[in-house]
C-alpha cells in the first residue's frame, strides 16, 4: 500500500518547500506595513499598500504565462522570487512614502512570475485524475508560508527594527530560489530568452477557455484583499499586539481542508465544491463585521481560512481541466490576472470605504461579503462539467 500519491517526488517536494519559503518571505512583512507606512506619513495610502503589489502581478501575468510556455517553468519561478530578495533589500533604503509605494509596485511582479511557474510545472507532472490532489497539496506548503510569514515577522518586528523584518524577508526569497536550481526542466523543447519572448499578441494575453474559473476566483478573493488591508488595523482596535495573528489563524485552519477539498473536487467535481467555499466566505466575512470580541474574531478567522482552502487548489484543477496543454501557462496567468485584480480591487475599495475610521469596519466587511455571494449565485448557474450554462466554447 503506497502511503504517498505517485507524483510525490523529490522534485515535487523542492517545489513545494520552494513555495513555502517564496510565500514566507513577502508575507512576513504585510502585517507591519500598514504601521510602517504611516511612520512615514503616509497614512492616507494605505489601500495602495496591497493594491499598488496586485496591479503589477496582475500586469505581469501574461507575459509569465507566455514565458512559462517558451522559455520553460524554472526560469520563471526564478526570476519572480528573485524581485521578492532584490525589493526586500530596498525597503530600508527607499524609506520615503514615493519610493515605499514604488516598491510596492515592483515587489508585486514576485508573485505575477513565481505562482504561474510552480503551477504550470505541477500540472506538467500530475495526472488529469489527480490534480486537485496535488494542487491541494502544492497550495498546502504555500498556505504554511503564508501562515508562518505574518506570524514570524509579528514576532521580529517586535524585537528588533523593521529594516530587520525586510532583510529577514529577502534572505527567506534567496533560499527559495537556492532549492529549486537543480530541479529538471518540464517544458519540452524550451527557447532562449529575446525580445520576441516579451511580445504578446492579442490572444496571447487571455485565455478564454478558462474565463468562468477565472471570475469566481474574482470574486471570491475580493474579501482576501480586504483582510490584507484592513485586518491589521481592525486587530488593533480589537486590543490584539501581533498583527498577524489572524493570518495564522485563518492560514492554519485551511492547511487540512486543501487537501480534502482537492480530492472531493476530484472525485466529485470543482462546482459542488466551490459552491460551499464560496457561500462559506459570505458566512466568514459577516462574522468579521460583527465581531466584537478577540474570541469571535478568531473564529471568524478560522471561517474565513476554510473557505481559502477549499476555493484555491480547486479553482487552480478547475482551470487546468479546461486548458489546453500547449496553453498552460496562458491560461493560469488568466487565472493569476483574476486573482491579482480581485485582491487589488478588494484592497482599494476597502481602503477607501475604511478611510482610517472604525465606525466603518462593518460596512467594509459586509461588502466583501456581497462580492462573494456574487460567487455563489454564479455558480449555481454553472453545469456539472463545470461551464456556465449559456457558455459554449
Amino acid at each position: 500500500m503506497k502511503l504517498l500519491p505517485s507524483f510525490f517526488t523529490f522534485d515535487f517536494f523542492l517545489l513545494c518547500f520552494s513555495s513555502f519559503l517564496f510565500f514566507s518571505s513577502f508575507n512576513m512583512i504585510i502585517p507591519e506595513l500598514p504601521g510602517y507606512l504611516t511612520s512615514l506619513g503616509g497614512e492616507d495610502y494605505k489601500g495602495l499598500i496591497i493594491s499598488l503589489f496586485t496591479l503589477s502581478a496582475g500586469l505581469s501575468r501574461p507575459f509569465s504565462g507566455k514565458l512559462a510556455d517558451t522559455i520553460g517553468r524554472i526560469p520563471v519561478m526564478i526570476f519572480g522570487a528573485s524581485v521578492c530578495f532584490i525589493v526586500g533589500l530596498l525597503y530600508p533604503i527607499l524609506n520615503f512614502i514615493g519610493g515605499f509605494l514604488f516598491l510596492r509596485f515592483i515587489h508585486g511582479f514576485s508573485t505575477g512570475f513565481k505562482p504561474t511557474g510552480t503551477s504550470a510545472y505541477v500540472a506538467d507532472i500530475v495526472p488529469f485524475q489527480k490534480r486537485g490532489e496535488a494542487m491541494g497539496i502544492q497550495s498546502l506548503f504555500g498556505s504554511l508560508g503564508m501562515a508562518a510569514g505574518p506570524a514570524i515577522g509579528g514576532w521580529i518586528a517586535t524585537i528588533w527594527p523593521i529594516d530587520v523584518l525586510f532583510y529577514c524577508s529577502a534572505f527567506t526569497a534567496v533560499l527559495s530560489i537556492l532549492i529549486i536550481i537543480r530541479v529538471k526542466e518540464t517544458l519540452k523543447n524550451p527557447q532562449r530568452v529575446s525580445l520576441k519572448s516579451f511580445k504578446l499578441k492579442k490572444e496571447e494575453i487571455i485565455e478564454k477557455r478558462v474565463l468562468l474559473p477565472s471570475l469566481v476566483l474574482l470574486l471570491c478573493v475580493f474579501s482576501f484583499g480586504t483582510v490584507l488591508t484592513i485586518i491589521p488595523d481592525f486587530s488593533s482596535y480589537l486590543g490584539i499586539q501581533n498583527k498577524g495573528l489572524f493570518f495564522a489563524i485563518f492560514t492554519i485552519s485551511s492547511l487540512g481542508i486543501r487537501l480534502i477539498a482537492g480530492r472531493t473536487s476530484d472525485r466529485y467535481g470543482r462546482i459542488p465544491v466551490l459552491r460551499i467555499a464560496s457561500f462559506l466566505m459570505v458566512i466568514a466575512m459577516c462574522t468579521i463585521a460583527f465581531s466584537n470580541s478577540i474570541e469571535l474574531f478568531l473564529i471568524s478567522g478560522v471561517l474565513f481560512g476554510s473557505a481559502v482552502g477549499m476555493y484555491s487548489p480547486t479553482v487552480t484543477a478547475w482551470v487546468i481541466d479546461l486548458s489546453l496543454d500547449d496553453y498552460r501557462g496562458r491560461a493560469l496567468a488568466t487565472m493569476y490576472i483574476a486573482l491579482e485584480m480581485g485582491i487589488g480591487l478588494g484592497a482599494l475599495v476597502s481602503g477607501t470605504l475604511f478611510s482610517n475610521s472604525s465606525d466603518n469596519f462593518k460596512l467594509v466587511f459586509l461588502t466583501s461579503a456581497c462580492f462573494a455571494f456574487l460567487a455563489f449565485i454564479l455558480l449555481l448557474f454553472s453545469n456539472k462539467n463545470g461551464r456556465f450554462r449559456s457558455t459554449s466554447y
